[in-house]
């Protein structure tokens, strides 16, 4: 399924909201290493939606940030 990604902050909770899609009760959740949970499509086991915890605090520690999941980033066509 390819989607656009949409990314929300939210402030009061510090977390990144990154979603291919609106989350569903039927995703299950996985949590990753440094704190980032994946929300999985139970059929397809696609990822759906990523949230990234304590997101300023990462920011204010001056390292490099990487997510622990891969994407296949491209261009969407412009109506």
């Amino acid at each position: 399924m390819e989607a656009k990604l949409s990314f929300k902050y939210d402030r009061d909770a510090d977390i990144l909201y990154i979603n291919k899609r609106d989350p569903y009760p039927a995703q299950e959740s996985e949590e990753l290493p440094d704190e980032v949970v994946v929300r999985i499509n139970p059929d397809s086991g696609e990822i759906e939606n990523v949230e990234v915890l304590f997101f300023s605090t990462r920011l204010l520690r001056g390292d490099l940030f990487e997510l622990p999941v891969t994407a296949d980033l491209r261009l969407v066509a412009q109506d």
